[in-house]
């Protein structure tokens, strides 16, 4: 769906969640919006920085399927863009690593390698960091 497709009072994400009403099965749609409205609810009302929103698989009752679309309304909200995709990323040993991105960025291998990259060095600071905190005899759960 393009940006003219979007009917004028109506906002992407509302758009995307309508579609999912349509598709999804309605246990998983319900699922879903408990996962996702206090995350809509945060962006709405301008206070997304104390929010803590876990999809990494954490929650063994949350399907990887909800997980991704959860991902994916966020984004929508967050970007009003309708065309994010969930990708897969092998970062290093600790197994695959799922993002979510743009159309194009989802289909450019370089960028894509960037990204994995990034979350690398990402991952090799946390661990001097949690290093460093345990060390200190300061909490290292960050």
């Amino acid at each position: 769906m393009s940006e003219s497709e979007i009917p004028p009072d109506g906002r992407p994400v509302d758009v995307y969640l309508d579609l999912l009403r349509i598709r999804m099965d309605t246990e998983d749609y319900r699922l879903l919006l408990r996962v996702v409205e206090p995350v809509l609810k945060a962006i709405e009302e301008h206070r997304l920085s104390g929010l803590d929103v876990a999809l990494d698989g954490g929650d063994d009752e949350l399907p990887q399927e909800i997980r991704d679309e959860a991902a994916l309304v966020i984004a929508t909200a967050v970007t009003g863009r309708l065309d994010n995709e969930v990708v897969e990323l092998e970062v290093d040993d600790s197994g695959p690593v799922r993002v979510v991105t743009d159309a194009a960025t989802a289909n450019d291998p370089s960028r894509l390698d960037e990204i994995a990259a990034f979350i690398r060095e990402r991952h090799q600071q946390n661990e001097e960091l949690r290093g460093i905190a345990r060390a200190s005899g300061l909490p290292a759960d960050f």
